[in-house]
């Protein structure tokens, strides 16, 4: 009985140790998470699975690291575990949403995202599950984007590549060539430096490429932009200077953006500046065309959720103005940041809070039109083969506007992000204004219509207010353009899109329009006749003022036309005159009585016996309905529009 309590016992304590083993495990493995070590913390919680123990808590955070990790092919085989546990809080029904979109699962993620919102969890109004077309339509669209090699990528991070005077900018945490290298608990690679090598060069860059001076520390550094005149970089780093790292209130390191000067070729002079704080992060610092703003990406309190881009001013004596939140239309709940504005103005950044392919997209922004110029009023996803079902981002364009730079972690590449460079084909569009041929004006609301070579119309629409149009056409293509008007005769243009220059972005095709003859149509059905020796409105005559009325009220509202009136040859000439003047007058009145304005009417004049359509002359024996015809009102057309 003894051996038996005594094996009891020594159970008893052998499973106890092991317990408190696990205990002390979890607690290591949380330690490392909450530190950012996923690489570490996951390898623990991969043991506390295999070792049973606490199973549901494990597995929860172990796919929260591959999450982090921006590895959802784990991700989600660790997710669709979680899912099925009792009780699970509803937000890992929208991770495991997340992550199958990141494997292009998009079917299944959709239905998770589903569930989620059944579970009482709120989908965010730009989530991809409002446009169940939207995959789709990014797949089927003309492809704009073409990727080219690039050689100088490593095994590990390389992103924020950029052009400056025949050199390339990029971030990398390769550190190659030297003997000890400074890792980061997050994934396990080397710090990030700035590294710079010759554009387009095909050979390694190692240590020797960093960039020189006192811009790369220790600790991150990178991306970074320079201003037009090539003195000033703005550059991301980790809350360091001065050989000292300042943590925040819960010992964590956050980025700042840092401000460097060239000097004797030399980048030198690293200043802090104002809108960094060590209790968030404030990095991927960009500038606009006349580098008098700065926009770069933060999590500071106030924004919309997880990281926002914001812009700042640039005073000329260096100093900053106040940041400002650039808006609900760019910046979501979740992380949206790496902002680039290309030479025509245009922001582009990454989002995982928009419409899109997988986990971080790039997306451009697009403006208003003429009172709204210069506000954003949405954005748009800028599809593949430049946006993966993985992380995408770090977009910029070199001034030519037609090659860049991107960074993608997708399958194919040499390490884990890899740099992507690009060239693309601009949208090719025809445009131009239809213009009446008499008067050069504008003819709003024409009808467009776009014609191949082989004859089918391929597009149409109508132009604005201006007159102007404007439609995308393929290259190297032959094409007719149309325009047509009810009120004119319709005018065409033949042009061709071969062999262009790929920055050309625009065929002009302006096309005349003549009006239609209808000072003759009026002439001919709208001339009114009098009784002999009368001036006052014929019930005959007053239909076809009438159509004169609706004429200028309803098809030709700014017609303008001038009114002559005759008699016949019998009485003297004097009454005569005085006669065709009461006509002219008589005919006038009852025009404007009926709505037309006066000053649409430029004369009513009366021209007696003096312009007979005949031969009735005095002395000359004439039928009733010879002499008829010279008892007449006439109107002349004087402008159409």
């Amino acid at each position: 009985m003894k051996l038996k309590h005594y094996i009891l016992v020594c159970i008893a304590l052998i499973l106890s140790i092991n317990g408190f083993a696990q205990q002390g495990k979890q607690k290591r493995a949380d330690t490392l998470f909450n530190k950012f070590s996923f690489v570490k913390a996951a390898k623990v919680y991969r043991e506390l699975i295999q070792n049973n123990y606490n199973r549901d808590y494990a597995t929860r955070q172990l796919a929260d690291c591959y999450a982090l990790l921006r590895d959802p092919r784990n991700a989600s085989r660790y997710y669709k575990s979680v899912v099925k546990q009792d009780n699970v809080p509803v937000e890992y029904y929208y991770k495991y949403a997340q992550s199958l979109r990141g494997m292009k699962k998009y079917d299944d993620s959709r239905e998770w995202l589903q569930t989620f919102k059944d579970s009482g969890g709120v989908v965010n109004s730009n989530d991809f599950s409002k446009d169940l077309n939207f995959i789709t339509s990014v797949f089927n669209s003309k492809q704009q984007y073409f990727l080219d090699k690039v050689r100088f990528n490593s095994k590990y991070s390389d992103f924020g590549a950029f052009e400056k005077d025949g050199q390339v900018y990029f971030a990398s945490a390769r550190d190659e060539g030297v003997a000890v290298k400074r890792v980061y608990g997050w994934n396990e690679q080397p710090f990030l430096d700035i590294y710079v090598a010759k554009a387009g060069t095909r050979r390694n860059v190692n240590y020797t490429a960093k960039l020189k001076g006192d811009v790369n520390s220790i600790y991150h550094d990178g991306p970074a932009v320079i201003t037009k005149n090539g003195k000033t970089m703005y550059f991301s780093r980790n809350n360091y200077k001065d050989q000292v790292e300042e943590k925040d209130s819960k010992g964590l390191t956050n980025m700042k953006i840092y401000r460097a000067t060239l000097r004797d070729s030399i980048w030198t002079d690293v200043e802090d500046l104002s809108i960094n704080n060590a209790d968030f992060s404030t990095q991927h610092p960009a500038l606009n065309n006349d580098d008098t703003k700065l926009f770069f990406a933060s999590d500071r309190p106030g924004g919309y959720g997880g990281s926002d881009i914001y812009a700042v001013d640039i005073h000329t004596d260096g100093t900053l103005g106040e940041p400002e939140n650039v808006g609900p239309v760019i910046n979501t709940d979740q992380a949206d940041g790496f902002p680039y504005i290309n030479n025509e103005g245009t922001l582009f950044f990454s989002s995982a809070g928009h419409v899109g392919l997988g986990l971080l997209d790039i997306f451009a922004t697009i403006k208003g039109e003429e009172a709204k110029a210069d506000e954003v009023v949405d954005v748009i996803n800028l599809g593949v083969p430049i946006n993966s079902n993985k992380d995408d981002f770090s977009f910029t364009m070199n001034p030519n506007g037609i090659t860049g730079y991107f960074a993608s972690n997708r399958p194919g590449g040499r390490g884990d992000d890899d740099i992507y460079a690009y060239h693309r084909k601009p949208v090719l569009q025809v445009e131009g204004v239809v213009s009446d041929a008499i008067n050069s004006k504008p003819i709003p609301n024409s009808v467009i219509e776009l014609i191949n070579s082989k004859g089918e119309k391929v597009a149409y629409m109508t132009t604005d207010k201006n007159g102007f149009y404007q439609i995308n056409i393929d290259r190297n293509q032959d094409y007719k353009i149309v325009a047509s008007q009810k009120k004119y005769i319709d005018d065409y243009r033949t042009f061709t899109s071969k062999n262009l220059q790929t920055e050309l972005t625009s065929i002009t095709a302006n096309l005349l329009l003549n009006p239609v003859p209808d000072v003759i149509k009026l002439a001919e059905l709208n001339t009114i006749y009098f009784d002999f020796d009368k001036h006052y409105i014929r019930p005959d005559a007053a239909l076809e003022l009438d159509k004169i009325v609706d004429l200028m009220l309803n098809v030709y509202p700014e017609m303008v036309i001038r009114i002559e009136s005759h008699t016949d040859s019998r009485g003297l000439l004097s009454y005569n005159d005085k006669l065709s003047i009461d006509r002219a007058n008589s005919t006038y009145d009852y025009l404007v009585s009926k709505g037309v304005k006066a000053e649409r009417i430029t004369e009513h004049q009366g021209f007696g016996e003096r312009r007979l359509t005949n031969g009735c002359e005095d002395g000359q024996k004439c039928e009733e309905k010879d002499h008829q015809l010279n008892r007449r009102t006439q109107f002349i057309v004087i402008k159409m529009e």
